[in-house]
C-alpha cells in the first residue's frame, strides 16, 4: 500500500528521499529538501500525481472537503467506502470535534492495491456564549412536548441522509442572508446558565422578513414551518449528503421536492424557534457530521 501524509493543513508527499510539502488551502508547491534528487510535485510523472487525490477545502475540524479522483476510482474514509461519482468526484467532512487524524484510502481503476494518505487536522479552539432570557419551556422542554420533538429529530435525520448524485456541492457558495454576524459554528451557548450542545450554524442577524436566498442550486428535502426547536425550517440537498439547514424561517417560499437556484429566493428571516431575537441560522450538513458554513464561503473563509 502506498502511503503519503498531510498534516496541520499541509502535505507530504514520500517516496524514497522525496518530501515535497504542499498547502493543503491553496495547494502552493514548495520543496522542502536541498537534495539534488528532490523533485517538485510539478516534476512528478503524469502517472505519480494522478495516484494522489485533489482535495479542495482546509484540513481543520468543521472542514467540507470536496475531492476528485480519475473516472471509476472508489474512495475510503477511515475504512468506510464514499460515494463517488462517476466522474470521480468525491466530499468528505470532519466535524466540531472530529479526530485529528483521519485515513484516506483510495483505488485508482484497473489496480487492485489501495493507497493510503493520513490527514492531519488542524485543532480549533471555541467560543462560549452565554444567552439569557430563554424561556425555561425551551431550555428544559417540557415532557408533553418530547414526542413532537422526537418526530422533527426523525424528519431532519432522514431529510439530511439524502444521497444524490447532484454535483451542486462542486460550486462556490454565497451567503444566503445579508446583515451582520451574530453568532458562529462551533461556539458553546449557557442558556440561562444551563450549558447546552454546541452551536452548529453561522447566524446572520437581521429584521423578520428579510429575504433568505439558496446558498447553490439544490432540491429541498424539507420544508417546515414550525418545529419546536428551530422554528420554520428548511433542508436543501446539493449532492453526495451535503446539505444546507436554514431555521427560524418567519415563512418558506418553497416546497419539498422544488429545484432551486443560487441565488433564488427561498424564504425570510425570522423569529420562532428557540431564539432571542430574528436572525437565519445556516448550518451545512454531510450526512450526520455539522459543518462550518463560513469555510465554504471564501469571503469569510479568509478572514
Amino acid at each position: 500500500m502506498n502511503k503519503s501524509t498531510r498534516k496541520h493543513g499541509y502535505r507530504f508527499i514520500k517516496s524514497g528521499v522525496l518530501s515535497v510539502i504542499c498547502s493543503a488551502m491553496f495547494f502552493n508547491i514548495s520543496v522542502l529538501a536541498n537534495d539534488t534528487s528532490t523533485k517538485s510535485v510539478l516534476e512528478l510523472s503524469a502517472a505519480e500525481v494522478t495516484k494522489q487525490p485533489e482535495l479542495n477545502g482546509k484540513l481543520m475540524q468543521g472542514a467540507l472537503l470536496r475531492g476528485k479522483l480519475p473516472a471509476g476510482s472508489a474512495v475510503w474514509l477511515n475504512g468506510k467506502a464514499l460515494n463517488i461519482l462517476a466522474s470521480g468526484d468525491f466530499v468528505l467532512g470532519f466535524g466540531r470535534d472530529a479526530t485529528l487524524t483521519q485515513n484516506l484510502e483510495w483505488q485508482l481503476p484497473g489496480e487492485l492495491t489501495r493507497n493510503q494518505e493520513s490527514l492531519q487536522l488542524l485543532k480549533r479552539e471555541y467560543n462560549v456564549q452565554r444567552i439569557e432570557g430563554v424561556a425555561a419551556k425551551y431550555v428544559s422542554p417540557p415532557k408533553e412536548v418530547l414526542a413532537r420533538i422526537r418526530e422533527d429529530n426523525m424528519q431532519i435525520a432522514a431529510a439530511r441522509a439524502t444521497s444524490s448524485e447532484q454535483t451542486a456541492f462542486l460550486s462556490d457558495f454565497i451567503l444566503p442572508a445579508k446583515g451582520p454576524i451574530s453568532g458562529v459554528y462551533g461556539s458553546q451557548r449557557v442558556f440561562n446558565g444551563e450549558p447546552k450542545r454546541p452551536h452548529f450554524g453561522l447566524d446572520i442577524a437581521g429584521p423578520v422578513g428579510t429575504d433568505i436566498v439558496a446558498p447553490i442550486d439544490g432540491v429541498v428535502t424539507l420544508a417546515h414551518k414550525d418545529m419546536y426547536y428551530s422554528g420554520g425550517t428548511l433542508i436543501i440537498d446539493h449532492g453526495l449528503g451535503v446539505s444546507s439547514t436554514f431555521i427560524h424561517l418567519s415563512s418558506i417560499d418553497v416546497k419539498r421536492g422544488d429545484m432551486v437556484k443560487q441565488g433564488q429566493k427561498i424564504a425570510e428571516m425570522g423569529a420562532t424557534g428557540r431564539v432571542t431575537g430574528p436572525h437565519l441560522d445556516w448550518r451545512i450538513n454531510w450526512f450526520k457530521e455539522r459543518l462550518d458554513p463560513a469555510l465554504v464561503v471564501d469571503a469569510l473563509s479568509a478572514e
